[in-house]
């Protein structure tokens, strides 16, 4: 199937009401003789370096160790990616109005996600570092957010108009807006799959997340299976509470939970977890815990919802899986052992919030209210209840659906390098084990 998408449809489906012209171009042609100037701190005369930057945006100067050069831009050449990013900036500095700059954000960020999957996907060979790496999306992705926030633009653009145009931008160049099934036969099982950015960054620039490389190398992919084709559409999600706020869970997964010809037969959110794990998490629970996302920001208590999405009359506080572990756990993928991790932390019926109250166990009992789940209660825990919680309230039941915690990666020892042999065996290994237990999925599926 085609992967161009019309105006309203766009329009509707990213959450932004306004109406824009798409293109249907792909990966970038950019001659080689692009300037390097929108790359690193230099920006073109179009831009103000006074602008009000994110703090994902401000560490795009950042070194990886003192005195080293940008870890950024180090991601960006290692990939090839220094070009597409350049071109962005130009591009966007001889946008003539709002039109033209919504018309050019979705279309490079459609083609920065096409880029990232290409070379993922060894359909593109650029640049030096392995094809499994997820990084240099992230950082890529970034240099163009902050370029719209700079953007001297010739006609009046109000913060709400901005703000739409980074929206439209990052959806764009996480999958959001291209998810369309891949040509199959009739009886191939449809999965849906999310990944995530990388995080922890103010510990160090150079982390991976296995997760957001699994995305890439599954969208639009069928998968053989000896129960028959599976075919996979995913996405990558940022790691941050007010994109989560927005929902970008229920707009990513929405898409295919309507009740027609194009609803998935399984729907899976994926995220790292501690080494050496590979968990199917059994509930999923309605409660955050706090911790600081890429943006330093902290949320604690009940998950938000969703106005522009159907939800259950009202948020249970656990939803269970209903992924064919059974089925996952028998595949004997490797290197990792695959469990049902159980194990959760509620207050007791009548007790919240008195924190002495908090108790531990295997599972919720009635009345209880949510502390966190199996999987904690971060953004993972959160990725896997809004989705199905909108499973649910769009009376999708029938629809497996839950969580993949799998296996956080070793790093180079030396803290200046990006990457190494042993570091990229170690990713592969998990990935390919994360690719191995979709394919268990969706062959198990109903």
């Amino acid at each position: 199937m085609s992967r161009s998408r019309s105006v309203p449809e766009l329009a509707t489906r990213v959450g932004v009401a306004a109406a824009i012209a798409l293109s249907s171009s792909a990966l970038w042609a950019v001659s080689s003789t692009v300037s390097r100037a929108a790359v690193g701190a230099d920006v073109p005369d179009c831009y103000a370096e006074d602008a009000v930057l994110t703090v994902e945006e401000q560490r795009i100067g950042q070194p990886l160790v003192e005195g080293g050069e940008s870890a950024a831009a180090q991601f960006l050449r290692a990939a090839g990616f220094e070009a597409a990013v350049a071109q962005f900036a130009t591009d966007l500095c001889a946008a003539p109005d709002l039109a033209a700059a919504e018309e050019l954000v979705v279309r490079s960020g459609e083609a920065l996600w096409e880029l990232a999957l290409a070379r993922a996907q060894g359909e593109r060979d650029t640049g030096t570092i392995d094809r499994y790496d997820d990084r240099p999306l992230y950082w890529a992705r970034l240099h163009m957010t902050r370029a719209v926030r700079q953007w001297e633009a010739p006609v009046e653009v109000s913060v709400v108009q901005r703000n739409a145009l980074v929206h439209l931008l990052d959806h764009a160049s996480r999958g959001l807006t291209t998810i369309e099934w891949p040509e199959a036969p009739a009886d191939a099982t449809r999965v849906m799959i999310s990944g995530f950015d990388t995080y922890s960054l103010d510990q160090s620039l150079r982390n991976s997340n296995p997760s957001g490389a699994t995305a890439l190398q599954l969208d639009g992919r069928t998968l053989e299976t000896d129960a028959g084709p599976v075919v996979v559409q995913s996405v990558v999600f940022p790691v941050n509470w007010t994109d989560f706020d927005e929902g970008i869970v229920e707009d990513a997964f929405g898409q295919v939970l309507r009740p027609d010809e194009d609803r998935a037969d399984l729907i899976m959110t994926i995220s790292q977890t501690s080494r050496g794990r590979m968990d199917v998490e059994q509930w999923a629970a309605n409660a955050r815990g706090g911790s600081p996302d890429n943006n330093r920001n902290t949320l604690f208590g009940p998950i938000s919802r969703p106005s522009h999405w159907p939800q259950p009359a009202d948020s249970p506080e656990w939803i269970e899986t209903t992924l064919p572990y059974e089925a996952m756990i028998a595949a004997g993928t490797g290197p990792w052992p695959v469990v049902l991790n159980d194990g959760i932390c509620e207050w007791p019926a009548g007790t919240f919030p008195a924190p002495s109250a908090v108790r531990c166990q295997d599972d919720p009992s009635e009345g209880s209210r949510a502390a966190s789940g199996p999987g904690g209660n971060y953004l993972s825990n959160e990725s896997m209840y809004r989705s199905n919680r909108l499973r649910i309230g769009m009376q999708a039941e029938d629809v497996p659906g839950g969580h993949l915690h799998i296996s956080a990666l070793v790093y180079p020892e030396d803290p200046a390098v990006l990457t190494g042999p042993e570091f990229e065996a170690d990713r592969r290994a998990v990935v390919d084990q994360t690719v191995g237990l979709v394919a268990a999925a969706g062959a198990a599926a109903p």
